[in-house]
């Protein structure tokens, strides 16, 4: 049942918002040379590497430029890019990872191999299911580039010792205990904190 949700809300979502991908494509041209979407290595479910797939928001050469991760204020941001990240928008490609069944609209967040390795151990558990656009560890760490901002230089050493052990505690917590009713509650708050509507008690 969670394939045919993934399927079928990816491949409406991926319909729906094509007038928005094409204005967002050409404003990602516009502002910065170099290719539309930003492909990159992750490890999902079994440990099988896949391309995420998001819209581009930072210069053709980051890669060359500085860190896996990114903080904020980080120049390799573009000005298109730093609208896209603030919305969240550069995500939204992530919903061919889903169609193409890579990814589940609900899910922990893939990440690449380098910090996979770090906890093997915890993502033998957690890879159990297939990585997901948000979930509970998404959701709490929703401006985690402002939380490693303000650890300066020592960014890395906040994110492997701080930041990735609660989100994988999170995610854990999830993938023991998930279902379709569960994650279209995520998916809303996800919507929720995006465009910062605060849930009524």
């Amino acid at each position: 049942m969670k394939r045919i949700f993934d399927i079928f809300f990816s491949l409406i979502g991926l319909i729906a918002l094509s007038p928005l991908f094409l204005i967002v494509a050409l404003l990602v041209k516009l502002d910065n040379p170099g290719p539309v979407f930003f492909r990159q290595e992750r490890i999902g479910k079994n440990f099988s590497p896949f391309l995420i797939y998001k819209f581009r928001t930072m210069t053709a050469d980051a890669r060359e430029r500085g860190p896996l991760i990114t903080v904020s204020g980080d120049t390799r941001i573009t000005r298109i890019g730093k609208i896209l990240r603030k919305y969240k928008i550069d995500e939204l490609p992530q919903l061919i990872n889903v169609f193409k069944g890579e990814m589940s609209l609900v899910g922990p967040r893939p990440e690449v191999k380098k910090y996979v390795e770090m906890f093997r151990s915890d993502y033998g558990k957690l890879l159990v299911v297939p990585p997901g656009i948000t979930d509970p560890a998404s959701i709490n760490y929703s401006a985690e580039e402002g939380v490693l901002s303000q650890a300066r230089d020592n960014w890395e050493d906040e994110y492997v010792k701080k930041v990735l052990p609660e989100k994988i505690r999170l995610s854990l917590q999830y993938a023991g205990n998930h279902n379709l009713l569960v994650d279209a509650g995520i998916i809303l708050e996800t919507i929720f904190k995006v465009l910062h509507i605060r849930k009524r008690i």
